[in-house]
């Protein structure tokens, strides 16, 4: 009997059917999930990111050093630094100095200021304090930076509820560049700068004087090791783009700027460095019309740092 319900062939045997793996397959696994949910995208770290601190993973400052004491010397230097709000901590005037406008206007910013020990002192101190270089009596001493932790960046930013908007300098020794990507991150609603703490620009009189200012509410962050910073902000869940002439990828084409993102600028002659550029996970190329090879770090950081606010907004 069991015979006669068989399904007969012209083959020996049963027929072996699918057991309806054909037509399961032809009913599609459903709708993509969202990117939160999609194993290893950068929104899903991002996610797992915000979970971990809400969680009430304790948060300290981890403070990333400071800088030693610099001297700014010389009388238009001495005016414009302080003009520009460079932080200051003494200003040396030498004794019997000849008495001229630019002597007379620092004297008076400083007293405007407060918080600037004023000093007399003798010629021969300040040749030595200076090593002999042509301060023409006036010397102001700029007290240590005290550089942020990268990772204080990115929580500040969570602290704040908003995605981190961070650039990362990698090989720019030229403080007045370091000082106008503070300025662009700070008039584009970022988050912090960082440099690494060899061969690298720092926070100086310079970098200050270029921020015009905005160097006291945007933080600078200094990584012992710039590649291993990168890696732990990916682990975090932010997004890392680099920026390249030979990107694979087009500015205007670049979705993470809408997330948690840290754009990483090298030097306008080398570029980014080879293991920085290795762990990045996008490398991204702006588009010049004009034909020129390359943008300074300040000007590059500025464009991508509006389009960021501009798809932010």
């Amino acid at each position: 009997m069991a015979a006669n319900n068989r399904r007969m062939s012209g083959k020996k045997g049963a027929q072996v059917g699918s057991g309806g793996q054909r037509r399961r397959g032809l009913e599609g696994k459903g709708p993509t999930p969202p990117a939160e949910m999609r194993k290893g995208h950068a929104k899903q770290r991002a996610a797992n990111a915000k979970v971990r601190r809400a969680q009430g993973r304790p948060q300290q400052r981890r403070g990333g050093g400071k800088s030693s004491s610099e001297l700014v010397v010389g009388r238009n230097p001495v005016v414009e630094a302080l003009r520009e709000g460079v932080p200051a901590s003494t200003l040396y005037v030498q004794q019997f100095i000849d008495n001229d406008e630019r002597v007379r206007e620092a004297l008076q910013l400083a007293a405007e200021r407060g918080g600037i020990n004023l000093m007399e002192a003798p010629r021969p101190e300040l040749d030595r304090m200076t090593n002999g270089l042509n301060h023409q009596g006036l010397v102001l001493q700029v007290p240590p930076y005290e550089y942020a932790h990268p990772e204080d960046l990115a929580d500040a930013a969570y602290d704040e509820g908003e995605d981190p908007l961070i650039v990362a300098l990698d090989g720019v020794t030229d403080p007045r560049n370091l000082g106008a990507v503070v300025r662009s991150v700070s008039a584009f609603g970022g988050h912090g700068v960082v440099v690494p703490e060899r061969r690298a620009a720092g926070m100086t009189a310079g970098a200050w004087k270029t921020s015009a200012g905005t160097a006291a509410r945007t933080p600078v962050a200094r990584a012992t090791n710039l590649t291993r910073a990168l890696e732990a902000y990916k682990k975090a869940g932010i997004v890392v783009v680099g920026l390249a002439a030979d990107g694979e990828a087009e500015l205007g084409d670049l979705e993470a700027l809408h997330g948690p993102v840290v754009i990483v600028v090298g030097s306008e002659g080398k570029g980014l460095s080879r293991l920085v550029g290795e762990t990045c996970d996008f490398r991204v190329r702006i588009p010049m019309p004009g034909g020129a090879e390359s943008l300074n770090a300040g000007v590059a950081a500025g464009i991508v740092l509006y389009e960021a606010a501009r798809r932010r907004g």
